[in-house]
């Protein structure tokens, strides 16, 4: 019988090579920042850790491609390493700890094995089929993740991301009339609304303006922990930018809010 174990366990020294470069330079004096033409920053850090985790898996899985944020594609293969060396760098350049490396395994096209490491909160959080959905803290002990029951939308807890985006995408006014109708409303940001949602703290995450390698390693995690990962108009594709997440039991109707509300 197949396993993913080997992948996981690389996928996870991954992170502990990210996380060996990313954590000294937080906060760092001499962090070098720079804009890209997308007008998003970009710091050394960024850059040091997707170099070094590419060199990583030349050396480890030389027929394996790779997807990087920073560089690019390189190979051409049905298994693809997909990466965002630093997603939250924003935070990453404002002190804020919010911030992580992620880091997955793409086979077929699907996203299969992650893992999302964030040193600077002491947490890391991964997933493969047979194997579930994980966290650990450098405080606490591991244990195995679940989304929560939560199936009523007057009851549920919803996270997003940016209102200036979903006011660029005219989905502004659907998302403050969602809001009246959910129990609670944060905005937790990046990875973190989606761990928070595969933790069971959270029950829906959306999110606009997104790229495959800020999506690719929180579907394992998410769908291994019971919920639901999609496009906000469809299934979910390298090309996807719009993103929900739910706990699976409020998709449906959560899709049906941001579509038809005004």
């Amino acid at each position: 019988m197949f396993t993913f174990d080997q992948d996981l366990a690389l996928a996870l020294e991954l992170a502990d090579t990210a996380d060996q470069i990313s954590l000294p330079r937080f906060r760092a004096l001499d962090l070098n920042i720079e804009t890209k033409p997308d007008l998003s920053p970009v710091t050394d850090a960024d850059k040091s850790v997707e170099q070094a985790l590419a060199s990583l898996l030349a050396s480890k899985r030389p027929e394996d491609a790779i997807l990087g944020e920073e560089f690019g594609s390189s190979g051409q293969s049905s298994r693809k390493w997909i990466i965002d060396p630093i997603d939250g760098t924003a935070n990453f350049v404002r002190g804020v700890p919010v911030w992580a490396t992620l880091i997955a395994l793409s086979i077929d096209g699907k996203p299969t094995v992650s893992v999302v490491s964030a040193p600077a909160m002491g947490s890391r959080w991964w997933a493969a089929p047979g194997i579930g959905s994980h966290t650990k803290s450098t405080t606490g002990s591991e244990r195995k993740l679940s989304v929560s029951k939560v199936a009523n939308l007057q009851d549920c807890s919803l996270s997003y991301n940016n209102l200036q985006l979903w006011q660029k995408t005219k989905f502004l006014p659907r998302l403050l009339a969602l809001s009246e109708k959910v129990w609670r409303t944060r905005a937790y940001g990046d990875f973190w609304s989606y761990m928070l949602l595969a933790e069971g703290s959270v029950d829906v995450v959306a999110e606009h303006d997104l790229k495959i390698y800020d999506i690719a390693a929180l579907v394992p995690i998410i769908e291994q922990a019971g919920g639901s990962i999609s496009d906000l108009q469809g299934p979910l594709t390298e090309q996807s930018s719009s993103v929900l997440a739910t706990n699976s039991l409020l998709h449906s109707t959560i899709r049906e809010q941001l579509r038809s509300a005004s």
